[in-house]
């Protein structure tokens, strides 16, 4: 167990610094391919193509691997309440259902004049 975490943390290292030494190079190329013809901007640096994907990363949330969070989760609450309906006979599962749907046709009113 121990030589496997010895590994692990120069292996991540590794992985990082690869990953973002060919993410920065393929936005640099893709730029420098791309927006001086189509739009006449100046080519970019190595460093600034970086840049442009760490904002990227900070303003979209990802690099498209993975699936987003929210989606994933969404799917995992539906999975566990099929589990939690299972056990259920119809009517109860019906009962429950309208329930919810009751719940969430209750509105507060929109009306401002109506507060003391």
């Amino acid at each position: 167990m121990r030589k496997r975490l010895i590994w692990m943390a120069p292996a991540a290292i590794v992985g990082i610094v690869v990953f973002t030494t060919v993410g920065g190079e393929v936005v640099k190329l893709l730029w420098n391919w791309l927006a001086p013809a189509l739009f006449g901007l100046p080519q970019i640096t190595f460093l600034q193509a970086f840049g442009l994907l760490a904002l990227c990363r900070i303003l979209f949330g990802g690099f498209g691997f993975g699936g987003g969070g929210h989606r994933s989760n969404s799917r995992g609450m539906r999975g566990r309440m099929a589990e939690r309906c299972k056990p259920m006979t119809p009517e109860e599962r019906e009962r429950i259902r309208q329930g919810l749907n009751d719940r969430s046709r209750q509105t507060a009113p929109l009306d401002s004049n109506s507060r003391d």
